[in-house]
């Protein structure tokens, strides 16, 4: 599994994760040693799992939400992680984006917070649903579709949210937080799942207990066609305006063609068009129940105090089994697919593997290839293609595409320098991809990834937020917060030959999917003048093409 100290890597973003620098001089050694000092530390900071224990408090709640407490009480604060099991690939078909929207809608009130009268303004809130019932029975028709009839239709809904409109207090909820000292109000949506998180005082807890259980005991869908109309914007900018954002959903599109990964978290557009306020209450009440649901809670909190008003108030959650988890597994993949964009932008090159998800034997072993290929300045593609051959801007590989609840991806992407290609990239990366398969690593290698795997855990585990997080992400994969230590055993495990096995395993050419922007030029015209369009650059030949969005 990709850690949770890791997630959600930005496949196409600037360097990532950690950037450690190397040479021979003193400025390393003061480096080295502080890094090995800071995983020495280990023992300091958890002494063991027992000791660990005794400061964590785990109850599950009758009605099946499980909370996981840590006691911290160096400073009167608290942090919390809200999370949800279900992210955009339990996304209903029809209409993906809908776990994103409910994110968005978790912000908007309840019956007695963003709203003047909520009376009232619940039944503006039917007769909005109502409208848009009819208006989308219209606009979806194939055959016999009005015209007229479907313009009058949107104007009687658009006026019904007007009026549904003049109830509400915009973002009452956030300065509810804010205003009671709270900070870091935030969430997001992968395609594993749901997080909501922020920090208050400790003396403001039960405040925080009664709008966290609220807000998902009763939700109101408020300006939720405005709110989607926003996801739309969102969509616009981050995939349809940006050249790797459509490679991205191109090539899971054509990577996954079965497993729910193909879809998109932000959703298709046509889905973002359709689906309504009503859908997005059947998706909260199936999967926004409290048998789907972990909080983790850090910071100075007593368990005895705290424990009653978490019952006290989250008990009310209805009661409801935790959905099934229904997946289309992955067939095998037996040939190389491609995906090739012509668009007037920088050249770009990404590959991927198809792996096991993060209950594989062998998890910890990718993320090994993952901190040797990818680990900053020492890392292999780094020097090799970045600063030996100087083909690339950078250069990464690294595990848990899109995802890491199912089967996902092992991916490896490249930005060429001016003068240089995609081919380039692709042979200089299946290069070091070769010297995993035919050689072993360095006991150097292998020993500073562990190194820096109980460095990255003592770093991120020293703050409220990264603790509470990690808390309910284990708990709520494994079942079993102790997880979170155990994995430091895994990592342990790991040997030079492991590393070998697993990528002559995975690193097959058939089992890989390549995507890639080759740069298209504008074609110029004078005014009035029409010019041709000049060829566009031919790109390798594809084997599976691409279908793009469903």
């Amino acid at each position: 599994m990709t850690r949770w100290l890791r997630r959600q890597r930005a496949p196409f973003g600037s360097a990532q994760g950690r950037l450690h620098r190397r040479s021979f001089g003193p400025a390393w050694s003061a480096k080295l040693a502080a890094l090995l000092l800071l995983a020495l530390s280990l023992p300091a900071f958890a002494q063991d799992l027992a000791s660990f224990e005794k400061n964590v408090t785990v109850k599950t709640l009758p009605n099946g939400l499980t909370v996981v407490l840590y006691r911290r009480p160096e400073a009167p604060v608290f942090s919390f992680f809200t999370m949800v099991d279900a992210g955009s690939a339990q996304d209903p078909l029809h209409q993906t984006g809908l776990a994103h929207m409910m994110e968005h809608m978790a912000f908007k009130g309840t019956p007695d917070i963003g709203t003047t009268d909520y009376a009232k303004e619940k039944v503006a809130l039917e007769r909005v649903e109502q409208a848009y019932q009819a208006y989308e029975a219209e606009r979806v028709k194939r055959v016999g579709q009005d015209p007229q009839k479907l313009k009058q239709l949107q104007q009687v809904w658009q006026d019904a949210i007007k009026d549904a409109d003049q109830y509400v207090i915009k973002n009452q909820f956030g300065e509810i937080v804010e205003s009671h000292g709270g900070v870091g109000l935030n969430a997001f949506t992968s395609y594993d799942e749901t997080g909501y998180m922020y920090s208050l005082p400790s003396n403001q807890f039960e405040l925080w207990a009664a709008l966290e259980s609220d807000r998902f005991a009763s939700p109101v869908m408020r300006e939720f066609y405005k709110e989607r109309s926003v996801v739309m914007e969102e969509r616009r900018m981050r995939t349809d305006s940006r050249p790797t954002g459509r490679l991205l959903e191109q090539f899971l599109g054509t990577a996954f063609m079965a497993n729910p990964y193909h879809r998109p978290t932000v959703g298709y557009a046509s889905d973002l068009q359709s689906f309504s306020a009503t859908d997005a209450l059947d998706f909260f009440h199936k999967n926004y129940v409290p048998s789907n649901m972990v909080i983790g809670l850090v910071g100075d909190l007593d368990p005895a105090k705290a424990m009653p008003i978490i019952e006290e108030y989250f008990a009310r959650l209805p009661n409801s089994p935790k959905p099934l988890e229904i997946t289309t597994t992955e067939p095998p993949q037996n040939s190389i697919r491609e995906v090739n964009l012509q668009d007037p932008a920088q050249p770009f090159y990404l590959e991927g593997y198809h792996r096991p998800s993060y209950l594989d034997k062998d998890d910890a072993v990718y993320d090994a290839i993952t901190d040797l290929m990818s680990n900053g300045r020492v890392s292999r593609l780094y020097r090799s293609l970045v600063r030996d051959q100087k083909i690339a801007a950078y250069a990464a590989g690294f595990s848990g595409l899109p995802g890491t609840k199912y089967a996902h991806l092992f991916a490896f992407y490249g930005i060429p320098l001016p003068g240089h290609t995609n081919e380039e990239l692709q042979k200089a990366i299946h290069a070091e991809i070769e010297k995993l398969k035919t050689t072993d690593i360095t006991d150097e290698e292998l020993a500073m990834f562990k190194t820096r795997t109980r460095a990255d855990l003592i770093r991120s585990l020293a703050s409220n937020e990264g603790l509470a997080q990690a808390l309910a992400t284990y708990q709520t994969r494994y079942g079993d917060w102790r997880e979170l230590f155990r994995y430091l055993d895994r990592v342990d495990k790991v040997t030079k030959a492991d590393v070998r096995r697993v990528a002559n395993q995975v690193f097959q050419e058939t089992n890989r999917t390549t995507g890639a922007i080759y740069t298209a030029q504008q074609p110029k015209t004078n005014p009035g003048e029409a010019q041709p369009t000049a060829p566009p650059a031919s790109p390798p030949a594809a084997s599976d093409s691409p279908k793009g969005a469903e």
